[in-house]
């Protein structure tokens, strides 16, 4: 029923409840004024809950659930392996169950998300205060919840065969202090280091930038392509290349396009900050974990449903014992489930 029809339902029913009888027409009582006016009133009650059952708000709250409905989902494109992962799990235990999740750039998907594209948003960062305010003048209310550790791996082509880099020189480059190869490493034989990442307006980007404090264009060496996975072909072809992904595009060691991926490229390792030991990190699971590895992140999981539906359901099982068992598989660390670290020593 649509609202014009409820509309209409409404008013033969108001008309109903308030004209008086025939036989009391030409005798109106006090009481039978004040009976019209309740039935006046009850006729306007009718109307708040006729509009209400027929909104498609209204109506969307009766047929979902927690673990029932048809949603859409916002995530930044550099989780998409770990999120295909969990989406596809919780639909097949729960098979009333239907969510699409919509990938694109970090910027694009806090946008879609202020403007009420989806209730749930999947991202490395959250809302601002004013972001915050100003959706609470709207009477939304948005709960974050950490989803877990994700680690920005450095990559390079088969061809490049220095897989070390301290923590300064990645700085340096960033701030285009190095330009070239031959300033890294004097006996390469490659030429101008080509930095490849994902996307202009990309959370991985972004990252970097906050992390070196710069606030100025980057320089003419840096190269925006369409996603992680066009980062990871595109270097595999370059030899002068160095990329930036999500560890999570190849962490899975179950899973064959991640393998392959990594069979393409070099993931770096990278020595910490204020290392005195000389000790390098690569992005891996124990490394995480712990934070030896210097370029890690939060990911967390959005909401501003005002009622508890499935985007809520979604959110509580994926940071549940379940949910978090596929993180831990996917080579990322889970943020709310406790995981043992077991150094292995040869003598």
């Amino acid at each position: 029923m649509n609202l014009s029809d409820c509309f209409q339902k409404f008013i033969i029913i108001a008309i109903r409840n308030c004209i008086p009888k025939s036989e009391n027409i030409v005798n109106i009582t006090t009481h039978n004024k004040f009976s019209s006016g309740i039935r006046i009133l009850s006729a306007v009650v009718l109307l708040a809950v006729i509009t209400a059952g027929c909104g498609s708000g209204g109506q969307q709250k009766l047929d979902e659930t927690p673990t029932r409905g048809n949603i859409r989902i916002l995530v930044d494109e550099s989780f998409q392996p770990l999120i295909d992962t969990e989406v596809y799990t919780f639909t097949s235990l729960y098979q009333n169950a239907f969510i699409e999740p919509l990938y694109m750039p970090e910027v694009d998907v806090v946008n879609q998300f202020m403007r009420d594209t989806a209730r749930v948003m999947v991202t490395s960062r959250k809302l601002t205060e004013d972001q915050i305010a100003w959706l609470k003048e709207q009477l939304i209310v948005v709960r974050s919840v950490a989803f877990a550790w994700d680690a920005l791996a450095l990559i390079t082509n088969k061809d490049n065969h220095d897989t070390l880099m301290t923590f300064n020189n990645v700085a340096d480059i960033f701030k285009g202090r190095v330009t070239q190869w031959k300033e890294l490493d004097n006996k390469s034989k490659l030429g101008k280091i080509s930095v490849i990442f994902d996307n202009t307006k990309s959370g991985n980007i972004r990252y970097f930038k906050e992390r070196f404090e710069i606030s100025d264009t980057l320089g003419s060496n840096f190269f925006a392509v369409n996603s992680n996975a066009e980062v990871i072909e595109f270097v595999s072809r370059n030899p002068d290349a160095l990329g930036i992904i999500s560890v999570n595009w190849v962490s899975d060691k179950h899973d064959p396009q991640s393998t392959m991926f990594l069979s393409r490229v070099n993931v770096l390792a990278i020595e910490q900050e204020f290392s005195t030991d000389g000790s390098y990190y690569r992005p891996y699971q124990g490394f995480i974990a712990d934070k030896s590895y210097p370029f890690i992140r939060e990911v967390y999981m959005t909401s501003r449903e005002t009622f508890t539906g499935l985007g809520l359901g979604f959110i509580q099982w994926a940071t549940g014992e379940q949910g978090q068992r596929i993180v831990l598989k996917s080579g990322l660390v889970p943020a709310n489930m406790p995981i043992r670290l077991v150094q292995i020593r040869t003598e």
